[in-house]
């Protein structure tokens, strides 16, 4: 199982970017996907995720609107459009997949196996 995140960069506030997790040795339609994120000293935090099962999404609360999964079936991919981004949006951005992760338990980072490189996402004038 091997993913791939591309898409990162600097961007002013205000901005936008696209985030694109492919994934290679596997289809990633049977499988829970989560996007994370972690900023300098704070924990890994759960963004967006598509549950297992029914593909239900979920996002978190600081999202509050701006951000947008979905999956692209063509590219064996899951994507994370990034909107008005802010300062405190910069941290680095995983995606990961794991099976049998249900609801909004598909935000909880410990239950994925497996992880992606990371993509930088910068946000600064």
């Amino acid at each position: 199982v091997q993913l791939v995140e591309s898409g990162g960069g600097l961007v002013q506030p205000g901005g936008s970017l696209r985030l694109s997790c492919a994934a290679s040795e596997f289809s990633m339609d049977s499988y829970a996907i989560g996007w994370f994120r972690q900023a300098p000293g704070k924990e890994r935090e759960g963004v967006s995720c598509i549950s297992s099962g029914d593909g239900a999404i979920y996002y978190a609360d600081f999202v509050t609107g701006r951000f947008t999964i979905s999956r692209e079936r063509a590219k064996n991919a899951v994507s994370l459009q990034l909107d008005r981004l802010n300062p405190d949006d910069t941290a680095i951005y995983y995606c990961a997949t794991g099976l049998s992760i249900y609801g909004s338990t598909c935000l909880r980072a410990h239950l994925y196996a497996y992880w992606g490189q990371g993509a930088q996402v910068t946000v600064s004038s």
